[in-house]
């Protein structure tokens, strides 16, 4: 049997066919427009999506045999607020999660209504790009649109909707609304009486992996496939790209080191840190996970190698680099401010310690190792909530490189592994399908029998003692500084 994973991303939407041994048959992408309307927004026609939907996925089918299609699931940008009125049209543009716009309702959520006692209802604090706040600005600006609202609906669900007629979405992307209790997995009655919503409106909840219907007659008619096709709920998209890296389980983590940097832990057990740096958010796998995000990881490296220094020869400015854990050049990588564990964007980008013996090199180096410290932020708080971590899987552009993955390794002491996919969301996507129609017993299972480790870097103890002293002076840097970042943006 085939089945679909649909990656509903913020300038594309990635579909990619898989058989049930878990061999990508095809890959085909399609892109839409994304809309500024003013500085600081960011929004997105909801019809835009399925239109490149439906284009893509007859290509993606054309070769094989429709009927061997047993299920289709999604991983879907987060946070982006859909809304539909009795007819089931779209209200508005989707405000998507990289719009600024909402500062003064997350004021109001985090200090009128209190972090805590928010934090309490949905177990995280309000940022601009949740859904809440963005349901708050509609409410204040735009009260004709508000009063319209029949369902509330993320990016990804609003795919399986057109799919299947039915108003659903699942437990991961829903957690990063701040209207949903993540702990007992239900609508948050005191988030949504904040927000002046009830639950009606809201869509109905699901597990990941759990089939929401079947194709309608019209959806089948558009895209060409058979009404008997499951639809399946999916999840945000770092959740289900980490069921494309195997990141299930107990303990398990993932390192994405893309543009931005993730640290995405799994858990059976929920918890969370009182100041809510990291996110706490149910998993696509069932149970629970914790994620801290930094804005800016490769970017970071891109930004010193393509714009300060001119090269595009990134292995070549790396060779050199061989005493490790012996630089004295210090690097905060807030290019773009910071998410975790800061969540201050007025965080920038510094460097510190150099004297006139430092080298290029050393510069390079101190980039490196900085998004590295930054990302042992993260794990020094999932550790004190009791997480135990021995080894972590890797992806995105900046773990193409060894030496990186090798400065990770020692940062962390961690072992880092590579695995033999680097599809992530439209993988794991298809993986969900495949659970969803049973093919496997859960998204434990599939994992473990459709994603293997290629590579391991293991760690050194006496490079990991030499950053532990390094570490404990990065992290004194950014507190030091904190003020001086913010006078610089007054």
């Amino acid at each position: 049997m085939l089945y679909i994973g649909v990656d509903l991303g913020t300038s594309s939407v990635k579909m990619l066919l898989m058989d049930e041994e878990g061999n990508i048959k095809s890959i085909v992408t399609r892109e839409y427009p994304l809309y500024f309307p003013k500085p600081g927004w960011s929004e997105q026609n909801p019809e835009d999506w399925y239109s490149a939907f439906v284009d893509g996925i007859k290509e993606l089918t054309k070769d094989c045999n429709k009927d061997e299609i047993e299920g289709i699931s999604f991983s879907g940008q987060m946070h982006g607020m859909v809304i539909l009125d009795e007819n089931d049209n779209v209200i508005r543009p989707a405000i998507l999660w990289n719009d600024g716009r909402t500062q003064a309702e997350c004021d109001y959520l985090n200090f009128e209504i209190g972090r805590e006692k928010i934090s309490s209802y949905t177990a995280n604090m309000a940022l601009t790009g949740f859904t809440a706040p963005k349901l708050l600005w509609v409410r204040k600006h735009e009260p004709d649109n508000f009063a319209k609202i029949k369902k509330v609906m993320l990016p990804k669900d609003y795919l399986a909707y057109k799919l299947s007629g039915v108003h659903c979405t699942d437990v991961s992307d829903a957690s990063g609304m701040l209207l949903f209790d993540v702990k007992n997995k239900r609508w948050s009655k005191e988030m949504l009486d904040i927000c002046g919503l009830k639950e009606e409106q809201m869509a109905k909840i699901h597990e990941s992996y759990q089939v929401v219907g079947t194709l309608t007659k019209k959806a089948a008619e558009e895209t060409g496939l058979p009404e008997r096709v499951k639809v399946i709920a999916g999840g945000g998209d770092q959740a289900v790209a980490a069921v494309g890296t195997g990141t299930v389980g107990a303990g398990k983590c993932n390192i994405s080191l893309g543009t931005s940097g993730v640290v995405f832990i799994s858990s059976q057990e929920f918890a969370v840190d009182d100041k809510n740096a990291l996110h706490a958010f149910c998993h696509a796998d069932g149970k629970y996970h914790f994620m801290g995000v930094m804005l800016s990881a490769a970017a970071c490296n891109k930004w010193w190698m393509d714009e300060i220094i001119g090269t595009k020869d990134y292995a070549g400015e790396q060779k050199n680099i061989t005493k490790l854990g012996e630089n004295n050049v210090f690097f905060l990588p807030y290019l773009m401010g910071e998410r975790t564990p800061h969540n201050n964007p007025n965080a920038r980008g510094t460097f510190i310690g150099m004297t006139m013996d430092t080298t290029r090199a050393d510069m390079t180096q101190a980039v490196l190792e900085g998004v590295a410290f930054a990302l042992r932020d993260s794990f020094e708080i999932a550790k004190s909530l009791g997480v135990k971590i021995e080894r972590t899987r890797i992806n995105g552009g900046g773990a193409k490189s060894p030496l990186w993955c090798k400065i990770v390794a020692n940062v962390l002491n961690v072992k880092v592994d590579k695995i033999n996919s680097e599809e992530g969301p439209a993988f794991g996507a298809a993986i969900l399908a495949a659970v969803g129609c049973g093919k496997y017993s859960s998204v434990e299972e599939a994992t473990e029998k459709l994603i293997k480790v290629i590579d391991t870097t293991e760690q050194d103890p006496e490079i990991v003692e030499r950053y532990n002293k390094k570490y404990e002076i990065f992290k004194q840097l950014y507190p030091s500084l904190k003020d001086m970042f913010d006078k610089m943006v007054e």
